[in-house]
């Protein structure tokens, strides 16, 4: 990881913040998807592209989505996120990077389907299915977002309604949950030992570290103590899950320094 952050260095690309302006909704239509500037180059090297929110990006390349999950945990992988517009280094140099830093025998392309298990492992949300416009930090269970200071001072939005939930308890909390047999998917009802149903599945998948069915969703708070004994239903056939801590798989990030 260390040589691949040094071909950046080397190269001269330093990470530039894109203005707010280029940070608004985009406009698209289901007939034409935006392209990254990598577009090409995740063809050329066998990338499978697919729409997603209204980009056309590659959800796997030749190896199989765990060998790329796993590849990643390991080693490193390259990912494709200039569609958030959020950071980025110039659009025609971005070839030309990617292709430097694939030099290092340890860097390998990875596409969504192992961002999306990756993240889920790892316990992060994915805005608009774990969390929304209208999740507290507290109910997501992202209270550690919120300085000490900020907390005293109450000066950021929703203030009056997270702060108490911060002190006492809340209604629902995210949690993540492991269970045997087919895997538990977004929107799978979660349901009490007495078969009520008490929450729903946000995201779900086989972990391909653990070999097991990992998921996020919200239950009530009484519910989200770790090693509670819940069920969820898959594909109308009840299964036995176990809220468990999260991230699922111990954190290793590397740090710039």
């Amino acid at each position: 990881m260390q040589r691949a952050v040094s071909v950046v260095a080397r190269l001269g690309f330093r990470l530039q913040a894109f203005s707010p302006d280029l940070c608004r909704p985009l406009s698209f239509t289901q007939d034409v998807l935006r392209r990254t500037p990598l577009y090409d180059f995740h063809l050329a090297h066998g990338g499978k592209m697919v729409a997603f929110a209204g980009w056309s990006l590659p959800v796997q390349y030749q190896d199989s989505h765990t060998d790329s999950h796993l590849h990643t945990r390991q080693h490193c992988s390259l990912f494709d996120v200039s569609h958030m517009l959020q950071i980025s280094v110039p659009a025609a140099g971005a070839v030309h990077l990617a292709t430097a830093l694939l030099e290092n025998p340890e860097v390998k392309l990875a596409g969504l389907a192992a961002r999306d298990s990756l993240r889920l492992e790892a316990g992060l949300c994915l805005y608009g299915n774990d969390i929304d416009e209208h999740t507290t930090p507290v109910e997501g269970s992202l209270s550690w977002t919120l300085g000490k200071r900020r907390r005293a001072a109450m000066d950021f939005p929703g203030a009056k309604v997270i702060v108490p939930q911060l002190k006492g308890k809340v209604q629902r909390r995210r949690v993540g949950l492991m269970c045997e047999g087919a895997p538990m998917r977004a929107h799978s009802p979660i349901l009490n030992m007495e078969g009520t149903m008490i929450g729903t599945v946000t995201s779900g998948c086989p972990s391909p570290s653990l070999k097991k069915n990992v998921a996020m969703g919200y239950v009530p708070f009484e519910y989200s103590r770790p090693g509670t004994k819940l069920m969820v239903e898959v594909r109308r056939k009840q299964q036995m899950a176990v809220v468990s801590k999260m991230p699922f798989v111990p954190t290793n990030y590397y740090t710039l320094k």
